[in-house]
């Protein structure tokens, strides 16, 4: 045995006297869910371990660190650009995937208008604990319904449908990161007197062994975005309302795209609002431009949230998002996770046998026996109109909504409809389904499709022509295009399919270009993953968080190479490159 396997091999000895032999897994098959993306991205690896408690989880970093191997932190796997799992074979270094969902656990603190989320914690699991107290979490139905972690949304920056929080962020944190000189280092930005020892502190926190008095409510970090509100009502501004790349919400674990080890967020949540939901139809952009622009400046209140559909998206949604529907409508949304991961295991298995998309087949054709799901209403503004926008406002608001809406389409040719709480509710819920629905047409329709360019973008908060015009040499090699979004965030989600035979890389490449002559940012919530290359700002950030480049080597298309391979990303050493 060599020196590198007898490496490889005491490391793997060392990780399963921490966590269990159960809790390591090795080879291809057992680590498939952990190391392949939802949507994207794909690589060998060393191991994945998944701790079951905070102590663990610090020894776990202890000794992947002092092995000299990468270390790649990950929770519900549910991101979409690949930033959770490895990107390809060309590490220089064994890879280590540390998944934390076994690291449950959400403390109320402040009476619940805070709480303290460990790396397991989802956005389900908080929804659901603080439905008794009426208070909501940051993020409402979305990456909440496919088991998405908190820390995986303060660490990626991830937006969001609800106009008036902005992206996840918090300035209180707890995380370990590896310093210049290689050394593993625990930070207690917490704002919670847990101790000074590592081990102390995070056995301390996972325990809830605190009291009041050592909650610090006086530091002056923020415990959400403080700034959205007013940067979104800000219509005539030249710039998007927020992107990923943005520094003013770079800070520490926020934005921090897994290179630092986080173990705790502290976070705000907010009060549940009564709501009335209304749905908007018309045939012009116009008309929608002039509803945003209205809302987000006459009226005292902000939208809930604002949520656009094209017609096609409306359609494709309809066909291949119905499973995704029809399992939230009937189960609610605490099932959702274990479905994924079990349609994920079978997947597996099916791959081994060489045979792809099985299940995404056979869900589609029992999909098609089953009647209509939408409500008729819905439909009908689909054959009239091909604009949609699912309005939410407090119910305060919702005379005044009404009013405006009726003197706004006195004259035009769209419409709306006040809806009933199962309208809203559905309108909401297809909106939701629409966002996994080109992947499953792209299972199943391999023969046609070459792959699914998803890119998701922050235009300008004055960008009036936010219908996008594509050239005809582009359109012609698209089988489908979807679009919707956060409309009043000016944040759209763009997927297209790509025909069989086409280059996805050269369309994208080339779908980025007509975005920068538009001035749009992106992507604009879900990060950079291996798909997009990070901004000067975005590898400083990174660069100066893991100096060794330790974590999540060749972020945003970053060197995979230990110490950045002598990349200067901060602009303040000698290297040669940008990142």
């Amino acid at each position: 045995m060599n020196a590198a396997s007898q490496g490889t091999a005491t490391l793997l000895a060392q990780l399963r006297a921490i966590v269990g032999d159960a809790h390591v897994l090795c080879g291809d098959k057992p680590t498939r869910r952990f190391r392949k993306g939802y949507r994207f991205g794909d690589g060998p690896v060393l191991a994945v371990v998944r701790p079951g408690t905070l102590v663990e989880q610090w020894r776990v970093l202890q000794a992947v660190v002092a092995a000299d191997a990468v270390v790649i932190m990950q929770a519900a796997n549910t991101g979409l650009t690949g930033g959770s799992t490895p990107d390809g074979a060309d590490y220089d270094r064994p890879v280590v995937i540390i998944n934390t969902l076994r690291l449950t656990g959400i403390q109320l603190v402040n009476d619940g208008r805070q709480v303290v989320c460990l790396p397991g914690a989802t956005l389900d699991r908080l929804e659901q604990l603080l439905a008794p107290l009426d208070r909501e979490p940051h993020s409402v139905i979305g990456s909440s319904c496919i088991g998405a972690s908190v820390l995986g949304g303060v660490c990626n920056n991830s937006g969001g449908a609800l106009v008036r929080r902005g992206p996840a962020y918090t300035e209180l944190a707890l995380y370990a990161q590896v310093d210049a000189h290689g050394q593993l280092q625990l930070v207690n930005h917490l704002g919670i007197a847990l101790g000074s020892a590592p081990e102390e502190i995070l056995d301390r926190l996972q325990r809830g062994d605190y009291r009041a008095a050592d909650i610090d409510n006086d530091s002056g970090r923020a415990a959400t975005d403080p700034r959205y509100a007013e940067q979104v009502r800000q219509v005539d501004a030249p710039t998007p309302a927020r992107f990923n790349a943005d520094p003013a919400r770079h800070y520490e674990a926020a934005g921090s795209a897994g290179k630092l080890a986080v173990f705790a967020v502290r976070l705000d949540t907010f009060a549940r609002e009564q709501a009335e939901v209304f749905y908007i139809g018309s045939n012009t952009m116009d008309d929608l431009t002039a509803i945003r622009r209205h809302l987000l400046t006459a009226f005292e209140r902000l939208p809930i949230s604002g949520e656009y559909l094209h017609r096609e998206a409306f359609d494709i949604g309809e066909r291949y998002g119905k499973d995704t529907f029809l399992l939230i409508d009937r189960f609610g949304t605490a099932r959702v996770p274990a479905a994924f991961a079990l349609k994920s295991r079978i997947d597996g298995w099916f791959e081994t046998l060489g045979l792809r998309g099985v299940t995404d087949r056979v869900i589609q054709a029992m999909m098609r026996l089953l009647p209509g799901h939408l409500p008729p209403r819905m439909k009908q503004f689909r054959d009239r109109y091909e604009h949609h926008l699912l309005l939410k406002v407090s119910a305060v608001d919702a005379a005044a909504t009404e009013t405006f809406l009726r003197a706004h389409f006195a004259d035009g040719e769209g419409d709306f409809f006040a809806c009933t709480a199962d309208e809203g509710r559905k309108a909401f819920l297809h909106r939701f389904a629409v966002a996994g629905a080109a992947v499953r047409y792209r299972e199943v329709h391999r023969e046609a499709v070459q792959d699914i360019v998803a890119l998701d973008v922050a235009l300008r908060r004055d960008d009036r022509q936010w219908v996008e015009q594509l050239p005809a040499a582009i359109d012609a090699k698209l089988a489908g295009k979807l679009y919707y979004g956060h409309f009043f965030c000016h944040v759209f989600h763009q997927d297209y399919i790509v025909r069989k035979g086409e280059d996805p890389l050269a369309i994208e490449h080339a779908m980025w270009a007509l975005l920068d002559a538009r001035g749009a940012e992106y992507p604009a919530e879900h990060n950079v993953g291996h798909l997009y290359p990070a901004k000067p700002a975005l590898a400083a950030f990174y660069q100066q968080l893991d100096p060794s480049n330790t974590f999540n080597p060749g972020i945003g298309q970053t060197p995979k190479t230990r110490h950045w391979n002598g990349c200067d990303c901060t602009g303040t050493g000698t290297g040669t490159g940008t990142g």
